[in-house]
């Protein structure tokens, strides 16, 4: 059985569309994941964890992330700043469909 929202005529209008453009790239599975694994981290402690990713890219890709409400930036007045990027509750509802796709992707690659 085809889903409905396969019969869209216009991908804009497309949920599924919608969706791969939010989480879609290289990186930003990735942010999510090792964001939700180990909590909030701050900015060169997510970069260590992801290998090869250069800073212009993950600032970008942090940028959208929050500014589509799936990750937080909270900025701690320290001297010198604190800036840490966690998951919202948003993205915590997005995790067992990532999971989900993980499972389907490991299945097809074995």
């Amino acid at each position: 059985m085809i889903s409905t929202h396969y019969q869209c005529p216009c991908l804009e209008c497309c949920p599924l569309n919608y969706a791969m453009g939010v989480i879609g790239g290289k990186w930003k599975p990735q942010i999510i994941c090792a964001l939700n694994s180990s909590g909030p981290l701050r900015y060169n402690a997510l970069k260590k964890r992801l290998d090869g990713v250069s800073n212009t890219v993950l600032a970008s890709a942090l940028r959208e992330l929050e500014s589509d409400g799936l990750i937080e930036r909270r900025e701690y007045l320290e001297v010198p700043v604190r800036v840490e990027y966690s998951t919202t509750q948003a993205c915590d509802k997005l995790i067992p469909i990532l999971e989900g796709l993980s499972d389907w992707a490991e299945g097809r690659m074995a």
